[in-house]
């Protein structure tokens, strides 16, 4: 990887014995510590209590959170500190970049015109799924779902497709590192059965969950490509268990195929994931 800029050509220093590389700004880490403390269980606290979430001296973090208010990022009482909506620009810049939501949107929204269910667009970060488009239905599902919100892949239709685009050795990684937890009893943890459920995925082209996250939610999903062929994001359709069957859900699949490939058709030609960060 090269940088742009001064320097353009040459390749980023690697660390060495465990050291920041030369190029590292730590106060930028640091100050993305102090935004990443704060989430739904914490939407409030004292600097004193984000210095001890951070690791950061209680000096440094009173200064970085004050830095923050003035820049719009974070609002204080003078004691209690949260993050303003402004926040979000951050995660804007990232989606309006890649363009793939806007391009969704319309054809997401004409799905749950047809089919009068949920419809979801999520991409995968790590060892999760991060929901990046969303079409709701007025009915509430039991996990609420917002754009911005993560799930862990493996008991999500959404991820075993996402996982399911992966190389056999990314998914080898994948497996190994993963632990498992059991969301419900139907969640299935064993990882050589969830590398069966990968393969299959990836041989039928989409999968389908069945309370495997969330009691009382079913959902189904297919891949979304980009113009190489890779795997970029994956599209679903959940609903509420009284509504339907696993079994069908395979009704969705033809509906859900069409609003992927319209999707694939819109996206700008020579879109590559791999640019984007979406292929890891």
């Amino acid at each position: 990887m090269t940088r742009t800029g001064a320097g353009a050509g040459e390749a980023e220093p690697e660390a060495r014995n465990g050291e920041r590389p030369a190029y590292f700004v730590q106060s930028l880490e640091r100050g993305l510590k102090i935004i990443k403390a704060f989430d739904e269980t914490r939407p409030q606290m004292t600097s004193t209590e984000v210095s001890k979430i951070t690791g950061l001296d209680r000096a440094a973090t009173r200064r970085f959170l004050l830095t923050l208010v003035d820049l719009g990022y974070v609002v204080t009482d003078g004691r209690l500190y949260a993050l303003r909506p402004r926040i979000l620009e951050l995660g804007y810049a990232y989606l309006s970049s890649l363009s793939l939501p806007d391009v969704a949107l319309p054809h997401m929204e004409q799905l749950v015109t047809e089919i009068h269910e949920s419809c979801s667009l999520g991409v995968l970060d790590g060892d999760e799924v991060v929901f990046v488009a969303r079409v709701p239905t007025k009915r509430l599902m039991t996990v609420p779902i917002m754009v911005g919100s993560r799930f862990p892949a493996y008991p999500t239709s959404m991820g075993r497709v996402l996982l399911a685009g992966k190389n056999e050795e990314r998914l080898d990684e994948y497996l190994a590192s993963v632990q498992p937890e059991a969301f419900t009893k139907r969640t299935v943890t064993d990882p050589a059965k969830l590398r069966t459920l990968i393969a299959r995925t990836r041989t039928q082209g989409w999968a389908i969950v069945d309370q495997e996250y969330d009691d009382g939610t079913r959902s189904v999903a297919m891949p979304v490509h980009d113009s190489a062929g890779q795997v970029i994001a994956a599209l679903n359709v959940s609903m509420l268990a009284g509504r339907g069957t696993a079994q069908s859900m395979r009704d969705f699949l033809p509906v859900i195929g069409r609003a992927v490939a319209q999707i694939e058709a819109d996206l700008r030609p020579g879109f590559r994931g791999q640019e984007m960060g979406l292929i890891g």
